[in-house]
């Protein structure tokens, strides 16, 4: 195997296995980077509950010391918070050490602006070049600037979200509420964040060690005991988290696991019902649900590219306040900060519940039906570049959307073709009314690109 071919550089920072491209010394020179590039000042430093997490602190944390920079270390601490933690305190910039949803065995690291968003694809570039020039001028020991700890961070998050929702309204629905925390940074937060908003909660997978009880990745094939959870103890809704907690996927009161989407979907439709006028902005991976949404309030809808910093950058240029991705149950609520957060997304799905006096799956049963499926073909990024130009050439008629992959539209449904940001894959979705056309138009699909795929290996 080769040895680096799991490291991936992108906008959504550097990622791949532990010790396959992915070390120690690594981190540390990619801290040094990133201490110059954002020209020194004060730095946050936090993570997630993976093993190897502690080690990379430390990497990290010597780079940017040897950079002239301050490190604040937040600790384990979900994504979402150090990015607001950045923002709030004026810091140069972030580093948050998590690998999101990929296995253990994985980790990264994600760049983190003065803005307390993620670096723009522009911006990560230019960190990179500067990693790769090498040669860095460390700083002498005169200019050590030292190691301080924040120790409670999240609480300015949670403030801050409770500032924009109506706290009083969810409490006095003494709502019961189960969560799987997947032993990620969830187990840390999640139960007390929701018992204060009048929740009784039932929490699974709660030991913050790292050792992911089931796939990291939220999907609802993913939990099972979740559902069983919900069942059980009668509760109105379930959440599973994924191990850095910027990803959502909601369960029903029936125990029933929606897809990712609908987090999105329940977000948007109480921010918009709640009296803000849009425009609303989602991913091209995102269901065509989130966009019949946002029509049928009369608010104008964007797509952007896949990536968090991407739709960001596009709920900022058109003053979008809600939106996010669909595909990951990424909601993004301005209102408290620009990036993926799953305890703002609970925050509003639970304010939803309140204000509508149904239950969850009542809710959901309003909305337009679709039946939105997904596949992967194993395919680095470069091979798949001949793939989606194939593709292409042959749907053209159908003015296919291709700033990020292809997407088109059919008179059976949605499809979108598209390689993955953080792993060396290429992504089939579609999307229809139903599942059983879903099923087909996949199926049908999955044939057309496999032989494609195969070709574009032995090129």
């Amino acid at each position: 195997m080769n040895r680096i071919s799991t490291l991936k550089f992108s906008e959504s920072g550097v990622r791949g296995i532990v010790g396959e491209g992915l070390t120690a010394r690594l981190a540390a020179d990619l801290g040094a980077a990133f201490g110059f590039y954002q020209g020194g000042g004060r730095i946050v430093v936090g993570r997630d509950t993976r093993s190897t997490g502690g080690m990379f602190e430390q990497a990290v944390t010597a780079g940017l010391l040897a950079a002239g920079c301050e490190v604040l270390r937040v600790g384990v601490i979900p994504t979402p918070t150090l990015q607001y933690t950045v923002k709030s305190i004026e810091a140069a910039g972030g580093i948050a050490i998590t690998a999101s949803h990929n296995p253990p065995q994985w980790n990264a690291l994600k760049f983190i602006g003065g803005a307390g968003t993620f670096l723009s694809p522009g911006e990560a570039a230019g960190l990179f070049d500067l990693y790769n020039q090498g040669n860095l001028p460390y700083r002498a020991e005169s200019d050590y600037r030292g190691i301080r700890v924040l120790p409670d961070a999240f609480s300015l998050h949670e403030k801050r979200i409770f500032e924009v929702i109506d706290v009083e309204a969810v409490r006095k629905k003494k709502f019961r509420v189960a969560v799987d925390c997947v032993n990620g940074v969830g187990a840390v937060f999640s139960a007390g964040f929701l018992r204060r908003l009048g929740c009784e909660v039932f929490a699974i997978n709660d030991r913050p060690d790292g050792n992911f009880a089931r796939s990291p990745e939220p999907l609802p094939e993913n939990l099972g005991a979740l559902c069983r959870a919900v069942r059980e103890n009668g509760c109105d809704v379930g959440f599973g988290q994924d191990p850095d907690g910027d990803r959502l996927t909601v369960v029903t009161e029936k125990g029933v696991a929606l897809s990712t989407h609908y987090t999105v979907a329940l977000a948007v439709d109480q921010v918009l019902d709640g009296g803000d006028p849009g425009p609303v902005v989602a991913n091209v991976q995102t269901s065509r649900l989130v966009e019949m949404i946002a029509e049928s309030y009369g608010c104008s809808f964007y797509s952007a590219p896949v990536g968090e910093i991407n739709v960001v950058e596009k709920m900022i240029e058109v003053d979008g306040v809600i939106g996010g991705e669909g595909n990951c149950g990424g909601v993004i609520y301005r209102r408290v900060h620009p990036g993926r957060d799953s305890f703002g997304a609970m925050a509003l799905i639970l304010e939803r519940l309140a204000f509508s006096e149904r239950k969850l799956s009542e809710i959901v049963a309003d909305f337009p039906p679709i039946a939105n499926l997904s596949c992967r073909f194993d395919v680095p990024p470069i091979r798949s570049r001949a793939v989606l130009a194939e593709l292409t050439r042959r749907y053209r008629s159908f003015a296919p959307m291709t700033f990020d992959g292809l997407r088109f539209d059919l008179p059976e449904g949605r499809v979108l073709v598209r390689s993955s940001n953080t792993e060396p894959i290429l992504r089939l979705n579609v999307e229809c009314a139903s599942r059983p056309e879903a099923e087909a138009l996949l199926a049908r699909f999955k044939d057309e690109i496999q032989p494609l795929t195969e070709d574009a290996s032995r090129t």
